[in-house]
Parts: structure tokens; C-alpha cells; sequence
């Protein structure tokens, strides 16, 4: 009778762990930065709609500023942008930040802008437009991989 309880309040421990866990993926701190408002107004509101903290930079110079203020945990950013490009956007971030995540996005795909976002730190690249199950699914997965990591 004893050892059927325990098993009881084991399995109850992993649901618990499992249902914690769960929320905690969804409380992932997102920067995301691309100079095209729609598109960013537009991803930033589907992320939300999944339960994620989204905050927006229209450019490079904003988004550092705005990295100064708060914590993230991922930042998501376009290549392409007025002033400070997306890499030299990694490299800063990279710099100053070297734990955090970064996913590149990026509506001019070439294999060499690829493999260089990937050299400077980059964890992932994705081509715009992007899916946004898609991009969900992959910040989870970095999300995922870098808590095991910790």
C-alpha cells in the first residue's frame, strides 16, 4: 500500500515538473529587431499570441539601446537594415552579450551571409518570409537547448 502511494506522488512530482516546465517555455524573453514595421508589428503579435515576452527595435542602434535596459533571452533580427546591418547587430550583441541567443532572419539569403552570421555566433538562420510556426518551433528549440545547457 505504501509503495503504491509513493508512485502515486512520484508521478504526481514529474506532472508537476512537466506542467512548470511548460510555463516556464513560454516565458521567453524575445528581442526582435527589423526595420520593416509591419512585418515586425505583424511577428511580434503572433509571438505574443504564443505566450512569449516580445520586445521590438526598428533598427540596430535602437535594439543595442534597448538591450542596455532589459534582459533577453533570444534576440531574432533581420540582416538587412539601414545603419547598423544584422551582422554587425550579432557582432555587438555577441560582444557584449555572449550567452544570448541570436536567430537571423533575412529576406536575401545567400550562402556566404549564412556561414558568416553562423561564424559570428549566430545560432540559427532562417529565410524571410519566414513561417512563423516555424520560427516559434526554433525558439523553442534554442530555448530548450541552452537551458539544458545551463
Amino acid at each position: 500500500m505504501l509503495g503504491l502511494r509513493f508512485c502515486y506522488l512520484i508521478m504526481a512530482s514529474m506532472k508537476l515538473r512537466i506542467i512548470i516546465k511548460g510555463i516556464l517555455m513560454n516565458h521567453i524573453r524575445i528581442l526582435l529587431v527589423d526595420d520593416e514595421v509591419r512585418y515586425l508589428k505583424t511577428i511580434a503579435k503572433l509571438l505574443k499570441r504564443e505566450g512569449f515576452t516580445v520586445t521590438t527595435a526598428l533598427n540596430g542602434i535602437e535594439a543595442l539601446h534597448v538591450l542596455d535596459q532589459k534582459t533577453f533571452d533570444i534576440a531574432v533580427l533581420d540582416m538587412m537594415m539601414p545603419g547598423m546591418d544584422g551582422l554587425g547587430v550579432l557582432k555587438a550583441i555577441k560582444q557584449q552579450y555572449p550567452l544570448m541567443e541570436v536567430i537571423v532572419l533575412t529576406g536575401h539569403a545567400t550562402v556566404e551571409s549564412a556561414v558568416e552570421g553562423l561564424k559570428l555566433g549566430a545560432c540559427d538562420y532562417l529565410v524571410k518570409p519566414v513561417d512563423v510556426n516555424e520560427l516559434i518551433s526554433r525558439i523553442r528549440y534554442v530555448h530548450a537547448k541552452y537551458e539544458q545547457s545551463r
